[in-house]
């Protein structure tokens, strides 16, 4: 059996991948980056049967986080990430959606700001933190690293928008840098290895290999 399963569930206009990781083991659950249309993504949970656990944000902008504040009010979770780097995004959130357009947004307070190194948990699956700047200043990137006795499983990473299927993150944005985006996928996605599958926060799941080999930005 597969150590955990993933619901994505695309939201917002922008149709972001916000996604719900259960734990095999103990039927726990985080939701990641509930950008909006939150009754699509309590709908979505519901239908997992698990139990929720956290919320893990991968950044700040805008369609990644729109409906954290109102999921953690209603569900009494806990909000972990994104870094630091992204503060002003979260804290500027109402500002934000105004500026869009879009419905009245709360701001976002995380419980844990996460950084390099760090780790965080669902239910008995651990997930390590790297801190992946250059789409935004905090992006943060999530990685399930498999263990002797998941030999059959692949290795796994969210995130967010920092590399896309045949793409990478866009850098025009505040605090972006493509230079720094780059070195990060080089010298932390890249040596995940090949066979690591990846969920980024937009389009189609890929696998590491297959960027190393055609995506025409690295």
């Amino acid at each position: 059996m597969h150590p955990f399963k993933i619901a994505i569930v695309p939201v917002t206009p922008f149709q972001q991948n916000c996604s719900i990781i259960v734990c095999a083991k103990t039927n726990k659950a985080a939701i990641v980056d509930p950008g909006g249309d939150l009754p699509r993504i309590e709908a979505a949970l519901a239908e997992t049967g698990a139990t929720l656990e956290k919320i893990l944000i991968t950044h700040g902008h805008i369609d990644h986080i729109g409906a954290t504040t109102e999921l953690a009010r209603k569900t009494g979770v806990p909000i972990e990430g994104p870094h630091t780097g992204d503060r002003a995004l979260l804290e500027n959130l109402p500002q934000i959606a105004a500026g869009y357009g879009f419905p009245k947004m709360e701001a976002v307070r995380p419980d844990r700001w996460l950084d390099e190194g760090e780790c965080v948990t669902v239910g008995a699956l651990t997930f390590d933190v790297l801190h992946c700047p250059g789409h935004s200043q905090g992006s943060v990137v999530f990685v399930w690293r498999k263990g002797e006795e998941d030999a059959s499983a692949q290795g796994f990473a969210i995130v967010g928008d920092v590399l896309f299927r045949g793409s990478v993150g866009r850098t025009d944005l505040p605090g972006g840098s493509h230079e720094t985006l780059i070195r990060m996928i080089e010298t932390k996605l890249l040596p995940l290895g090949d066979d690591t599958a990846f969920l980024p926060g937009h389009g189609p799941m890929g696998v590491i290999g297959e960027e190393r080999q055609t995506n025409p930005y690295l």
